[in-house]
């Protein structure tokens, strides 16, 4: 495993972190606790020291889960989580106040709630699962970040962007007020390369790469004939001719690759961590097999350039998430 400081935190964590919101339940179906913890603890075994998870994420299960983890690993694992909208809403709606999102006891209270799901008496980074730009001049958020700080529940803090809107948070990262952000990026969605990772470079942010293999498809798994559980996420994500769009950009992707070496989530996992202002790459891996492998797709380093200019084509303004 190789390792990169998360921006001004000064922390060592792995290229390849674990993203615990499938291990939640609820809105990803099948699994097993008992499976999702071999994955992590062979995850662990294998080097990787850094793990996100929310309060969100099976109202606490991924949280307790994740504490248990901790406890057992025998080794620094650095925790990240984050505070669930009030309101429920995700992303965050324009035009809705920061009161019915943020208020202050509200961020307080929901910290120490995660607190006491992970068993910890301190957060390496808690997060705002979701930000508006209209927010940046109130003081909610800012109070209660730095109360985080100050009294020792939070080492640091950052935001959770919202899906496909890195430049929502620009002006943020600009006050010097969070210590890093996590956004969407992957082949098809490289907007952050635009304006937001040359500011975290300069702001020296931490970025958490959300959602590398764009929640399944840049896995080359999906077919017009993939079923997901009824209530599985992915039934939702993939709803319509969502599939088919998938498909047809997969195929052209593959096309272009030609000879390149490795397979697709590999491809896809190495151009994240090809770009030097990501900190780390957080995937979803429920079981052993895909924990050692996406570990091992990051063993192999960045791509080369001429791979890269390939995958640069094939960017694609979606959003699969809606509202």
């Amino acid at each position: 495993m190789n390792y990169r400081r998360l921006g001004r935190t000064g922390f060592e964590i792995s290229e390849i972190g674990y993203g615990a919101w499938g291990i939640g339940g609820g809105q990803w179906q099948g699994g097993t606790d008992d499976e999702s913890m071999r994955s992590i603890h062979r995850a662990i075994e294998l080097g990787l020291n850094f793990i996100d998870t929310a309060l969100a994420y099976g109202d606490g299960h991924s949280e307790r889960l994740v504490g248990r983890i901790v406890r057992e690993a025998g080794r620094r694992i650095y925790i990240a989580t984050k505070v669930p909208p009030k309101n429920l809403l995700w992303p965050a709606r324009p035009g809705i106040g920061i009161d019915q999102v943020f208020p202050y006891e509200y961020i307080i209270e929901s910290t120490e709630t995660s607190l006491k799901n992970l068993g910890l008496e301190t957060l390496d980074l808690q997060q705002l699962h979701v930000w508006n730009p209209e927010w940046i001049g109130h003081d909610e958020w800012k109070r209660a970040l730095e109360e985080l700080k100050s009294s020792g529940k939070a080492r640091f803090v950052g935001v959770s962007i919202n899906d496909h809107d890195p430049d929502s948070a620009l002006e943020l990262v600009r006050t010097g007020l969070i210590d890093t952000v996590q956004v969407i990026y992957n082949v098809f969605d490289q907007s952050p390369e635009s304006n937001l990772f040359p500011l975290t470079q300069k702001f020296d942010i931490g970025v958490i790469a959300r959602v590398p293999l764009d929640e399944g498809a840049l896995t080359g798994t999906i077919t017009e004939e993939t079923k997901f559980a009824e209530q599985d996420f992915r039934n939702y994500y993939f709803r319509g001719d969502h599939k088919k769009q998938v498909v047809e950009h997969v195929n052209a992707l593959r096309s272009d690759l030609g000879n390149v070496d490795g397979s697709l989530p590999e491809v896809a996992l190495r151009f994240c961590l090809s770009q030097p202002a990501v900190s780390t790459v957080i995937p979803g891996m429920r079981d052993i097999r895909h924990a050692e492998s996406n570990i091992a797709s990051a063993e192999k380093g960045p791509l080369d350039e001429q791979t890269i200019s390939v995958l640069r084509r094939h960017a694609w303004y979606k959003n699969f998430y809606g509202v």
